[in-house]
């Protein structure tokens, strides 16, 4: 990414957290104190809140006030360092406060830039949930390796949205059709799964930022269920959503995690609701360096009426420091829309999946701390429309349905890749 729009990324609130909506639950800018000079962002100021997470209901956020401040220096390197204002604050005890944290940005040839990240934060750690509890203290969960591998990521993701070569040909041994998509029909359906990876990320994790009722879920036992009213969001089906999230623990490498949970032949093992079905893949966008992040389209070749040619959006993405699975069904006219370049914004998504972290960080390898080596933590998260009426009652039954929906498929996976570990 050119350093200058990297600059301009962290200096909007609202595509920071996009950008890094895995970490960043919320963002606001409060107050702005200084835009800057000459029609740059060099001396621009501003007075933040946000609010981090890890995609669990299991770990809690960390919430910072703070004041953002960019600065060119004499070399032509960008600084963008963010302070702590916690301390002005008269409400509750501060459990996190942000010391000066932030990056160096150094502009490269061919629109490349040299990121250095640093995370100084002073917090109480005393109410980490016990499969949380070496991520988080070791500095992975929310430290600056994350934010690097977050950020590096996205960035091939940008680069693959706007290249001109379209992908064709064997993906994995198998051809797969690209409906002969034009550039502009993968932009439509490469922000569809950007927007429903963000939403995804907004309902798994324990953040009170959304629109959300919490019903239940107080511990790994536990289904945290909630609930949501839609009315005028476009991007959503409009009624009352049901939403149901939990994390749990394997003895297997994240990346074998990851693989099995995004082939989509495998996908009848785990998914109570495609038992044994056939699932194919028609459509395969690579959306980086790493054959595990991509955007698929998936097909259910099903006699059952409910599922017959039904077809999925699913997006996988994966970097060093953890790994989402994201999918949501999508009906043959909005796909039509998408194909041809049309406004995704208007296509409604319920999307469900699975993000997987290491358990803690791994061996140290040529001086380097590498992660993955270990077990995976896997939260499992479903999004499923109740009623079409936003003012629809819940029942007690459609509480036990769902709750039964996302245990069955914990144990499912458990079942196939830790079989020995029940």
């Amino acid at each position: 990414m050119n350093h200058l729009a990297l600059v301009e990324v962290l200096m909007d609130a609202n595509q920071w957290s996009n950008l890094f909506c895995g970490i960043v639950s919320r963002a606001m800018t409060l107050e702005v104190l200084s835009t800057g000079v000459a029609g740059s962002y060099n001396g621009a100021m501003q007075v933040m809140v946000a609010e981090y997470q890890v995609p669990s209901p299991l770990t809690a956020t960390r919430e910072n006030y703070f004041v953002r401040y960019c600065k060119q220096l004499d070399d032509g390197t960008w600084v963008v360092v963010d302070v702590s204002l916690d301390n002005l604050r008269s409400s509750s005890v501060v459990r996190c406060r942000r010391r000066p944290s932030g990056c160096l940005i150094q502009e490269l040839p061919d629109g490349y830039s040299n990121v250095t990240w640093v995370e100084h934060v002073e917090v109480d750690n005393g109410h980490i949930h016990d499969i949380y509890k070496v991520l988080v203290n070791s500095g992975l969960a929310f430290g600056a390796k994350r934010w690097v591998a977050s950020l590096e990521r996205q960035c091939e993701r940008l680069a693959n949205a706007m290249a001109n070569n379209l992908p064709t040909g064997e993906v994995g041994g198998k051809y797969i059709s690209i409906f002969m998509m034009t550039l502009e029909g993968r932009k439509s359906m490469l922000k569809l799964a950007q927007r429903m990876v963000l939403s995804y990320c907004c309902g798994v994790g324990a953040s009170s930022a959304h629109t959300w009722t919490t019903l239940s879920g107080t511990g790994l036992d536990d289904v945290r269920i909630m609930t949501r009213k839609n009315v005028d969001d476009p991007g959503r089906p409009t009624g009352l959503v049901l939403s149901a999230a939990t994390s749990f623990w394997l003895p297997v490498p994240p990346r074998q995690s990851f693989n099995y949970l995004r082939d989509e032949n495998t996908r009848g093992e785990w998914d109570p609701l495609l038992n044994s079905v056939l699932v194919q893949e028609i459509v395969h966008i690579p959306s980086g360096r790493d054959p595990g992040n991509c955007v698929s389209l998936l097909r259910v070749n099903s006699a059952n009426s409910i599922h017959h040619n039904m077809i999925m959006l699913q997006e996988s993405l994966t970097d060093s420091t953890g790994s989402y699975v994201v999918y949501a069904p999508i009906d043959v006219a909005s796909l039509n829309v998408i194909l041809s370049g049309g406004d995704p914004d208007y296509v409604a998504l319920l999307p469900s999946g699975f993000a997987i972290l290491p358990d803690g960080p791994g061996r140290y390898e040529s001086g380097v701390l590498e992660v993955g080596t270990g077990g995976s933590i896997i939260t499992t998260g479903l999004q499923i429309l109740f009623d079409s009426a936003p003012t629809a009652k819940l029942s007690l039954g459609s509480v036990t349905t769902v709750n039964t929906l996302i245990k069955c498929t914990t144990e499912r996976i458990k079942c196939a890749l830790a079989p020995n570990n029940l």
